[in-house]
């Protein structure tokens, strides 16, 4: 409905509720810095230029000081849980950095309390200090073969989610999915097209023949690109490009050279995080961070605004809300000093100051939280004996996980020879073959995969988690059943988080009780704990990575090559088939 109040404000009939004065407004829509003051009525933009006719006597006046104003940045694929914060937590956090925006699938509450989960995390934004957009999954869970789930959303259930006010669209469209026919996806994206809502692609190491046909589906973006050269495949397909940068995918500086070194136009490149944590964003920021980096890389400092707000907003159909300072969109404006060194001083969204100087205007306020997301675990005690792997003779070749140092969710394969004792295949830390677990959580079986992973460097005990997407159930990494054991079930105690055992105690635990996956933890709480979790992990296991817990939750998702694991077993994610963790061994079968 038109907002009358708006409106009149607008054309000055009426006076504004705020007016922002003494700035230098940065135009994304025209590549424009020039001096203007902002009227804002009801926590949106009414005018901007010379607004002396909408200041009253009750007008709230704030001086931006000869600042910049720039639009509020928008995360353009976040998976926010991830993060391990709940929604209030997190946007609390981003805010601090100007992020205003971010568009989420919220597909790990999705799968482990359904669609009344997704909106129970929805409305705790309607106060929060950033918006969250909601993008429906194509399918959930997006693991291939299908994971054992909480809750699996199919397209019966796009028949009512595409039609949510906050959704803006299909997240995670995975092009195996489409290529290979998914009924289920195929008819979500009918929908879609019925309910004119855009389509958001997931197409990592894509070759031509499928860049057409992935474009042929109405794919309107892609966030997983690995190099400028798949960028600007698919971007001559009449793809959209998110470059993405975290700590997890450290991308852009390589895949900005679509810009900087192959001409591509900045106007269809927007930026996202992905996967983040607490420790990564206070270290560095967030997308004001990835702004700064691009502007490093080459890009004028308007290009990387605009990559970070406009070009975003336009490609989710979102500028006439977001993404500009102009009327009718929300008054999501940042305070800025330098745009060469991009660092908002005071954030503004919808109206209201929600940061200033690096911190919080106001503490966040906690939701009541159902059972609905509290009550998620259905899972069994775990008895050590089931965690192995079986096979004939003194030695098994095993097809082992190997972790990538440097994007946390490739993981190529190797084989290594182990000793069999007994029929059951052993670890070798020396050479750093451990056993790796998943435990299907929601009481739809009693799946417990086992298989082999290389790169930890833990010398014993075992780590687990339950926030680990694309399924969140329980993954944990170890060198004996008995501590994998007694981690899986200790966090099933928990009702979820991580755990660091060793020798039948607990070294170090974190609790993630709101759907298994996320807590009501101030940020700075989350990352002190956080760095005790990987901390733990190095110094009294032996993992060489920085953070182990970082890797471990990756382990289950089966979109990007080569391979994963999950509840059904060791997976082939080229393939996309369940693998044997014995190469060529039909006495190597996992026991369940």
């Amino acid at each position: 409905m038109l907002n009358r109040h708006l409106l009149d404000v607008a054309y000055a009939r009426d006076f504004a509720d705020t007016v922002i004065k003494n700035g230098r407004l940065v135009n994304v829509l025209t590549g424009e810095i020039y001096p203007a003051d902002i009227a804002i009525a009801d926590g949106r933009i009414a005018a901007v230029g010379d607004v002396s006719a909408q200041c009253g006597p009750d007008t709230e006046i704030i001086d931006a000081e000869n600042r910049y104003l720039t639009p509020g940045l928008i995360d353009g694929h976040l998976h926010i849980e991830c993060s391990k914060l709940s929604v209030t937590m997190l946007s609390e956090l981003l805010s601090r950095y100007g992020t205003t925006s971010a568009i989420s699938g919220l597909d790990q509450i999705l799968v482990a309390a359904g669609v009344e989960g997704v909106k129970e995390f929805l409305q705790e934004t309607e106060q929060g200090s950033m918006h969250v957009w909601w993008g429906a999954p194509t399918r959930a869970p997006y693991t291939i073969p299908e994971s054992n789930v909480g809750y699996t959303f199919r397209s019966k259930d796009h028949e009512k989610a595409q039609k949510m006010p906050e959704c803006v669209g299909l997240w995670e469209t995975v092009q195996e999915m489409v290529e290979d026919g998914d009924e289920e996806v195929l008819a979500a994206l009918d929908l879609a097209q019925e309910n004119r809502l855009p389509v958001f692609g997931c197409a990592p190491l894509i070759d031509a023949r499928r860049t057409a046909g992935f474009a042929a589906a109405g794919v309107a973006l892609c966030h997983e690109s690995y190099s400028p050269e798949e960028e600007l495949e698919k971007m001559r397909n009449g793809i959209n490009i998110i470059i993405r940068e975290s700590t997890a995918a450290p991308m852009l500086r390589e895949n900005i050279k679509l810009i900087t070194e192959m001409g591509a136009p900045s106007d269809r490149v927007g930026f996202c995080t992905d996967d983040i944590t607490a420790t990564d964003v206070l270290s560095r920021g967030h997308l004001d961070y990835v702004v700064r980096l691009a502007i490093e890389c080459g890009v004028t400092p308007m290009q990387a605004i605009q990559m970070g707000t406009i070009n975003t907003a336009r490609m989710f159909r979102l500028d006439h809300q977001i993404g500009s300072i102009a009327p009718g969109r929300f008054a999501d404006i940042l305070f800025v000093d330098d745009l060469e060194d991009f660092r908002p001083q005071q954030v503004m969204k919808a109206g209201r100051i929600v940061a200033r100087g690096g911190l919080p205007v106001q503490p966040p306020v906690i939701p009541e939280r159902s059972a609905t997301v509290l009550d998620t675990f259905r899972i069994g005690e775990i008895a050590p004996e089931r965690i192995k792997v079986t096979a004939a003779g003194e030695s098994a070749t095993v097809q082992a996980i190997v972790l990538s140092k440097d994007v946390a969710f490739r993981r190529p394969g190797a084989h290594i020879e182990l000793p069999v004792v007994d029929g059951v295949v052993q670890v070798d830390t020396k050479q750093d073959a451990i056993m790796v677990a998943v435990a299907e959580r929601y009481g739809k079986t009693d799946n417990l995969a086992v298989a082999f992973v290389n790169g930890f460097g833990i010398k014993k005990g075992a780590i687990a988690t339950s926030n680990a997407p694309d399924d969140n159930n329980v993954v944990v990494a170890g060198t004996n059943a008995a501590d994998m054991a007694l981690a899986i079930n200790e966090v099933a105690k928990m009702g979820g988080g991580q755990i660091a055992v060793a020798d039948g105690e607990v070294l170090a635990r974190l609790p993630l009780p709101v759907g298994g996956i996320v807590a009501d933890l101030p940020a700075e709480e989350m990352a002190a704990a956080e760095k005790n979790m990987d901390r733990v992990a190095r110094e009294e296991l032996g993992s060489d990575l920085e953070s182990p817990f970082g890797q471990l939750l990756f382990l289950s998702i089966t979109a990007i090559p080569e391979w994963a694991i999950t509840d059904l077993g060791l997976i082939d994610c080229v393939k996309f088939v369940v693998a044997d963790p014995v190469v060529d061994s039909p006495a190597g079968r996992t026991n369940n």
